[in-house]
């Protein structure tokens, strides 16, 4: 009974020491000197351990190639927020696409689950080859369905 009490009293003072945080970050993304839209955006919290990755947000980029995202999850330590894009911007006919990460900076964290402070990342050029480029070779539905729209736009 003993072990059942203090295993309980351990993780109430886990569960009170967890504290909300959020990030917000925003931006624009074009391909050479048109808007990159329609691209996959999603913002992340990365774990290094046994606790898993947490998705804060997820969109895609509008017509004019901008995005905003939000998220935030409760944490014992400093969250890790992580910016990742998906796209297809000067890539021939190589399958997938482009992932690219970007940590943010820790100075945008907030406490509690509403972001105080939005991170601007600016305009990216996704022709630029990122340092640790990867490739996602899941193809979004999304994706999916602009490239069909696309083809009966003629």
């Amino acid at each position: 009974m003993k072990t059942i009490l203090l295993v309980s009293v351990a993780l109430l003072g886990l569960a009170i020491a967890m504290r909300d945080q959020s990030i917000a970050v925003k931006g624009r993304l074009v391909c050479g000197s048109k808007p990159a839209s329609n691209v996959r955006v999603k913002l992340w919290e990365e774990d290094s351990g046994p606790d898993p990755d947490d998705l804060l947000d997820q969109g895609y980029t509008d017509g004019n190639g901008e995005f905003s995202l939000q998220g935030g999850t409760a944490e014992l330590t400093p969250i890790d927020p992580i910016f990742k894009v998906y796209h297809d911007c000067d890539d021939g006919i190589m399958p997938g696409h482009r992932k690219v990460k970007f940590g943010l900076p820790k100075s945008y964290i907030t406490e509690g689950k509403t972001p105080k402070k939005t991170f601007d990342i600016g305009v990216l050029n996704l022709e630029t080859i990122f340092a640790k480029e990867e490739r996602e070779m899941i193809i979004s539905r999304r994706s999916l369905r602009g490239a069909r729209d696309d083809d009966h736009d003629d």
